[in-house]
């Protein structure tokens, strides 16, 4: 494995552990939040962040293609989301080609999820309900640990 696709596939750990805690025990009324008229709620970015990691997959594959997909119940949604991350940190494990460079890969899908996990947890903070900051890099972040079983973390704070 290339260097290149080991830190794709540890961005993609990032990105479960950062998600699973913005995600986690959310009440069911903020998965509808809005903080605008126009704002996507929590449960419409977290069903772009599962179309973004499909997508990051499918271009991975060598057949780039972008499905929007309808949100679900918030606990189904972080269920797709962690299954997502998982199908493709599973192909980037294997010994398949990549088709485009790992490059590409982190500044397109998996940026752009890492950019709306935030969003997820500032929405957290907004509705009143936000979640401990936390010091990420103390935290215990692994290389195909892409479930909702992260480490907890090491290093919260208020």
């Amino acid at each position: 494995m290339t260097e290149a696709r080991a830190l794709l596939r540890h961005a993609l750990a990032t990105l479960a552990y950062r998600g699973g805690k913005a995600s986690r025990n959310a009440p069911t009324t903020f998965a509808d939040y809005r903080c605008g008229e126009s704002s996507r709620t929590p449960v419409q970015i977290l069903a772009h962040i599962g179309d973004l990691m499909d997508w990051g997959l499918s271009i991975a594959e060598g057949q780039q293609k972008w499905i929007t997909s309808a949100p679900l119940f918030w606990e189904k949604e972080r269920e797709r989301f962690f299954a997502a991350v998982k199908r493709f940190d599973d192909y980037l494990a294997s010994e398949q080609p990549l088709h485009v460079s790992a490059e590409k890969l982190l500044q397109g899908p998996v940026a752009d999820a890492l950019t709306h996990t935030g969003q997820i947890a500032m929405l957290r903070r907004m509705a009143a309900i936000p979640i401990k900051g936390e010091s990420y890099f103390a935290a215990e972040i692994v290389a195909g640990r892409v479930g909702d079983d992260q480490a907890p973390p090491r290093r919260e704070f208020d």
